[in-house]
């Protein structure tokens, strides 16, 4: 008999979102007139921008034509922009290799695999709130997780504490789901925290375009050391909209290394390169073409001016949740917004009360760990027009 993989009993019986979407389904049918608007999920909404759409279309007539046309590429996705995402960093003040940039077909994908790298004892340390993907991962390969407390007193943004002894470590900043930024002491108080261990930082940069405050680090590679302790995730789901065309890239330095038990010295970007060969095939190549055309000058240009419309849109929410008195944090260099419940509502209790009475859509905080019980998360990545609708509701319904 096949032994089967227990852990996944461990696992709620669905993923956040999927219950969302049943709700609002249900919701859907018993009031069919009723137009309803989604500020749950961070998909976005503005189509992919004109440098993309011509660099794909070129890349179309490329494979029909027989002395341009292109089968198995590279694993580790194509030179041409694994090179152009290095010369991205570079502008920031960065130098990454490109053959240490591994491009995929999504950062979700990526921070669910990377954990084949790890042995199924060691202790992950994850915040709380955090995004479901981090913990479904670990619980599915029986890791022992460990919680810190992120929460309003000390900005959502919870720091090293000495007392806890963790081997794989994962930060989020810009934050999903409560939209806070950690400056560049805090995080190099954890690249620290991970190098006295010989931790590893699982570091998810996937909003790092929506930052727009100078001061604020964009990468964990601008602390000094983090390439000895960090791997990071990125993704052009939201700098570029990609979010149906799936392509985002993972950087795993040179000089992250780990000793094996034998003693054998072990390349992390070596074995990350082993098991992407082994289980992917790469990301096609006309998506590559339209990702590299994101990071020339035009396609920059065209990526922060929908980003500054999604930005737009958070500020919306948030002035309005500033008129209304509601606490809140996110929406300055984040497309969430991260909002206190009006009235000691639970998180799924003000979910139903905004969809029954406002036919808005949002995300229970409940749903992202214990800490998000009675917070909730709208996106800036909707319509303009309805996400000043939907503000309307809310306003309307909580002057009440």
């Amino acid at each position: 008999m096949a032994h089967i993989n227990e852990n996944y009993q461990n696992l709620k019986d669905s993923y956040l979102f999927s219950d969302i979407a049943k709700k609002v389904a249900a919701f859907s049918q018993e009031n069919p007139q009723q137009e309803i608007i989604r500020l749950g999920i961070g998909d976005v909404t503005l189509p992919l921008m004109p440098a993309v759409i011509s660099a794909m279309h070129a890349a179309v007539d490329e494979m029909g034509d027989a002395a341009t046309f292109r089968g198995y590429g590279p694993e580790q996705g194509y030179d041409f922009l694994r090179e152009a995402i290095a010369a991205y960093y570079a502008k920031n003040g960065v130098s990454i290799a490109a053959d240490e940039i591994f491009i995929s077909d999504g950062a979700k994908s990526d921070v669910g695999n990377i954990v084949d790298l790890f042995a199924a004892d060691n202790t992950v340390l994850v915040p709380d709130p955090v995004y479901p993907v981090y913990v479904d991962t670990n619980i599915m390969s029986g890791r022992k997780i460990l919680y810190m407390n992120a929460t309003a007193e000390n900005g959502f943004l919870p720091m090293p504490d000495p007392a806890v002894s963790a081997d794989m470590i994962y930060l989020c900043s810009p934050n999903n789901p409560t939209g806070a930024v950690y400056n560049k002491q805090q995080l190099k108080a954890w690249v620290d925290y991970a190098r006295e261990r010989e931790a590893v930082l699982l570091f998810d940069a996937a909003y790092e375009a929506f930052i727009g405050d100078a001061q604020l680090p964009h990468s964990i590679y601008e602390v000094e050391g983090a390439k000895e302790c960090a791997i990071e995730f990125c993704s052009l789901s939201k700098t570029a909209g990609f979010t149906g065309t799936r392509c985002a890239y993972t950087i795993v330095p040179h000089a992250l290394e780990r000793k094996g038990a034998n003693g054998a010295t072990l390349s992390l970007r070596s074995m990350w390169n082993r098991r992407q060969t082994t289980k992917f095939n790469g990301v096609p190549y006309i998506v590559q073409r339209g990702a590299a055309a994101v990071f020339t000058e035009e396609g920059m240009q065209q990526a922060h001016k929908a980003i500054d419309y999604y930005k737009g849109n958070a500020r919306i929410i948030a002035d309005a949740f500033t008129a209304l008195g509601i606490r809140f944090f996110g929406g300055a260099n984040s497309p969430y917004i991260w909002m206190e419940c009006p009235n000691h509502m639970k998180s799924w209790e003000f979910f139903h009360y905004l969809l029954e009475n406002a036919a808005v859509v949002g995300t229970p905080g409940a749903g992202f760990g214990e800490n998000g019980e009675g917070w909730f998360r709208l996106t800036g990545f909707g319509d303009r027009e309805k996400t000043k609708e939907a503000v309307a509701r809310i306003s309307a319904l909580l002057k009440k």
